[in-house]
């Protein structure tokens, strides 16, 4: 399954808007305009809340914590790695790593050393632009959610 992550900009607050092959909107993606660290709301198409993705401030290192509901389902931390951006989760739905490329740009997504998706960001886009490729499309609104915390926890640090 191929989703295409895309930033909005000139917009209040953090906006996304995630597409399916079809450019058809499958779900946005809204970020809450004053907070302490980024505080962003992952809804399906009907409005309902699928994930709530909480930045951890004081970290050497970013950490992102994705809830559902009230449910603490998934923690992501940033490595110290030089070069290759490289990140570990820990879920509701099992350990991942995920590790860039020398530009951060293209990711590879493991699940137990076995590939189960991937990252693309575009180089030259108005705003953020990614493809995420998932291989389990029942996973796709959680990879969706992964890929928003990436993007702040990768791309966003300077602008913080």
């Amino acid at each position: 399954m191929v989703l295409y992550i895309r930033q909005k900009v000139f917009t209040l607050g953090d906006k996304y808007h995630v597409y399916n092959e079809n450019l058809q909107p499958v779900f946005t993606v809204q970020g809450r305009l004053f907070s302490l660290g980024a505080k962003i709301h992952v809804y399906d198409m009907t409005g309902q809340e699928l994930y709530f993705i909480s930045q951890k401030l004081f970290r050497f290192l970013p950490e992102y914590h994705i809830y559902t509901g009230d449910l603490l389902c998934a923690i992501i931390k940033k490595e110290f790695t030089f070069f290759r951006p490289r990140l570990s989760i820990q879920s509701q739905y099992g350990d991942y790593t995920i590790e860039g490329n020398l530009f951060g740009m293209d990711f590879a997504i493991f699940h137990d050393g076995q590939p189960v998706g991937e990252i693309h960001k575009k180089w030259f886009s108005f705003g953020d632009s990614y493809e995420l490729i998932v291989h389990d499309p029942n996973n796709a609104a959680f990879f969706s959610t992964l890929v928003i915390a990436i993007d702040h926890c990768l791309h966003n640090e300077d602008r913080r």
